[in-house]
């Protein structure tokens, strides 16, 4: 890695003139110009003058001089000077990780990125959804709460223009704060632009913005390439102007009548905010809603959703759409819908169909996703892959976990991931969080088990706001009384998840549950009352009885 320090730049536009001039001197594979910093970061052959990377920079009217980068230890399979070089594919939670704890441990790390940097979660996903969430979130409790008798709900005029502004204002921020300025203070990562694709086991070819290609060589390879939208097999829907997420989270309007295709997290999540936020919204699920989740879960949010006048179909789908004259038409064995936007979230699919996995000898599934193991080896020696790609869990806490562990078994050393203490959350509201296994599941695993499930009507928390919808189950293995599984339907459930997370990490029983203390009037005090449940009748408890 060749690092020269570059004066005269006014502008971050400035950089990627000077990029595009670097990369088209002979030798050099790839530039990564940081304005904030004044340098560029080159990977070049040996013998590229240096001389001509100058005069480069020189004809746009800038001055470049070698820089000094101090030397770090190395730890893995080669030594300074033969450095690891480890290359990435994306730039999302996984890479990102990867990357990062490679470079700890000594490894030069090239990051492919063809698109935005950050990946989903940050620019298309959990952050944008996250913010739409909360302020519709904010919209439904100025129109209705359960202090109304006293307080005066006023509803709220929704400006969705102005809430696009400040979406995105947050999401341009933190891609900036947690992507694009840390890999430009990472001397030892080179970030090249362009689409990968394997040319052979060891190296790729690099598809450039401009059309140009550059080989990338490897000693190890990350593929964290995520995820996208899939789209189902209805006649008609091709050809119409569908959402997905990444249009719904964009869209600078409500639309007043929205059908949602779709019953799991983002088909949810999505469909309660737009319904917030004012359109009438109908949601169409091929069977229930969150059907791989315990039965109750589904019935739960269902509930909650028809409350507040979200019209749910279950075991509905739509035989045809159209398009035409701004309006989408749905036939259905229910009937025509008729609406102005049409969302789908039916699902993701892996982002591999472009890699040209066969070259290097990557195997993936029927659906496109890499097969790894829990050190996140592919079946080719010295590849590797995370996050959505894979056929892991689609969480992008994971994928870091992940993208980390592979960065620790790719310099030598042995990490696996462990995902049997996984907590999942859905931000509904209520909120849907789980971990461990349900009863259904413990059974398939030969497990017998007792469970008990505590109404939130149950919990001083949930009495004190005024909002009992929901639930906590606990699922026990029976001989012991060990943890197996949590799921809660309620208020925040996503902030007591991580608790009941641990209990199972640790292989608590409900009694050593049950006997913890845990602050009185929290969310996750109920967590220690279903505990009791199992020993005793809560109901005859006075508050905060230990």
């Amino acid at each position: 890695m060749t690092h020269l320090k570059i004066t005269g730049m006014t502008c971050e536009s400035c950089a990627p003139h000077i990029e595009t001039a670097l990369e088209q001197v002979p030798g050099v594979h790839a530039a990564n110009v940081s304005y904030s910093n004044g340098t560029a970061q080159l990977d070049i052959e040996p013998d590229t003058p240096f001389e001509a990377l100058t005069a480069a920079v020189a004809a746009l009217g800038y001055r470049a001089a070698l820089a000094d980068v101090p030397a770090s230890p190395v730890s893995g399979d080669k030594a300074r000077g033969d450095e690891l070089h480890i290359a990435v594919i994306g730039s999302g939670g996984a890479a990102m990780a990867c990357a990062l704890k490679a470079v700890e441990r000594g490894a030069r790390v090239t990051l492919i990125e063809r698109g935005t940097l950050g990946g989903t979660c940050v620019n298309i996903g959990c952050v944008p959804s996250k913010i739409l969430i909360r302020a519709a979130h904010i919209a439904h409790r100025r129109r209705e709460s359960p202090f109304d008798a006293g307080i005066t709900a006023n509803p709220p005029a929704i400006d969705r223009a102005a809430l696009l502004v400040q979406q995105q204002g947050r999401v341009d921020e933190l891609r900036r704060a947690k992507y694009e300025g840390i890999l430009e203070s990472a001397p030892a990562i080179t970030v090249l632009h362009g689409e990968a694709r394997f040319h052979d086991a060891r190296s790729l070819v690099v598809k450039r913005p401009g059309g140009d290609e550059r080989v990338v060589t490897f000693d190890r390879c990350l593929i964290a390439t995520g995820a996208s939208a899939t789209l189902p097999p209805i006649p008609g829907l091709a050809d119409t102007p569908y959402w997905t997420s990444t249009e719904a989270l964009a869209s600078e309007a409500i639309p007043a009548r929205l059908v949602v295709l779709g019953s799991s997290v983002v088909a949810l999540e999505l469909a309660q905010a737009f319904a917030r936020l004012g359109s009438q919204v109908t949601l169409l699920a091929r069977g229930t809603l969150l059907s791989g989740e315990d039965p109750a879960i589904g019935e739960a949010i269902t509930a909650a959703f028809r409350t507040e006048g979200v019209a749910v179909l279950e075991h509905t789908q739509a035989s045809r759409v159209a398009h035409a004259a701004g309006e989408f038409v749905l036939a259905t064995a229910q009937g025509e819908l008729r609406a102005d936007r049409l969302l789908l979230a039916t699902g993701r699919a892996p982002n591999t169909r472009g890699l040209n996995l066969d070259a290097a000898g990557v195997a993936v599934d029927a659906q496109g996703a890499i097969a790894i193991d829990p050190g996140m080896h592919t079946n080719a020696p010295n590849i590797y892959a995370a996050g959505d790609c894979t056929d892991q869990p689609q969480f992008v806490y994971v994928a870091a976990a992940a993208g980390t562990r592979a960065a620790i078994n790719m310099t030598g050393g042995e990490a696996a991931l462990d995902l049997t203490a996984m907590p999942a959350v859905v931000f509904t509201d209520p909120q849907v969080a789980t971990v461990g296994v349900t009863e259904a599941e413990a059974k398939q695993n030969g497990l017998e088990t007792e469970s008990r499930t505590l109404t939130l009507d149950n919990v001083p928390r949930a009495l004190a706001n005024f909002n009992t919808r929901g639930f906590i189950k606990l699922v026990a293995e029976a001989e012991s009384g060990r943890l197996l599984g949590v799921q809660a339907v309620a208020p925040e459930a996503g902030e007591l998840i991580q608790t009941a997370a641990l209990a199972i990490r640790n292989r608590m029983t409900v009694q050593e549950l049950a006997d913890q203390l845990f602050p009185y009037l929290t969310m996750v005090e109920g967590l220690k009352l279903a505990a009791q449940t199992f020993s005793k009748d809560v109901t005859k408890l006075s508050c905060c009885a230990g």
